[in-house]
């Protein structure tokens, strides 16, 4: 019986963590309309939309619980597909006024998909990691995938390009 006993202990300990950590991808949103550059709200063109169906074929097997948008056509038209399809309703987040530890403590245990700006991801993620690592991306830019796992203090974090669905 005591066996059993530390057993379970030990099982339900190598299990509590998991529920202390989550998993956030960040990306940009697709490329935009630029035929007017005095726009400062454009929607998606035709290969953002394209790409906006990419990311919903790549989100299509994991279990997104949250979905983050800044509030700008862009970036709300490039999670939509994936919104419609998990049934999630975007959360509209400020860059300037998210508080980075509240925003760790409400997702825990979730995997959380956020979707911003070249100038304001890098900086999320490097917020998320405590640690000045990731630069501003280049405007041409569309297919970064950031990736960080925060489990307690241990945190991993990598970018990777989807640029297609086989990746």
């Amino acid at each position: 019986m005591r066996n059993i006993i530390i057993l379970s202990i030990l099982f339900f300990s190598c299990n509590l963590p998991l529920d202390d950590c989550v998993e956030v991808y960040l990306i940009r949103h697709a490329e935009k309309d630029r035929s007017d550059p005095l726009n400062k709200n454009p929607h998606l063109n035709k290969k953002g939309i394209e790409r906006s169906l990419l990311w919903s074929g790549y989100f299509e097997n994991k279990e997104v619980k949250s979905i983050y948008s800044t509030n700008y056509n862009r970036t709300i038209e490039t999670v939509l597909p994936i919104s419609i399809a998990k049934g999630i309703k975007p959360i509209i987040y400020s860059t300037s006024n998210i508080n980075y530890e509240s925003f760790l403590k409400k997702e825990k245990g979730n995997t959380v998909l956020v979707v911003g700006h070249s100038n304001t991801i890098p900086s999320f993620v490097n917020k998320l990691i405590e640690e000045d690592y990731y630069k501003q991306i280049n405007d041409t830019v569309n297919s970064n995938l950031y990736i960080v796992k925060k489990c307690s203090e241990e945190i991993s974090h990598y970018v990777i390009q989807i640029d297609s669905l086989q990746d």
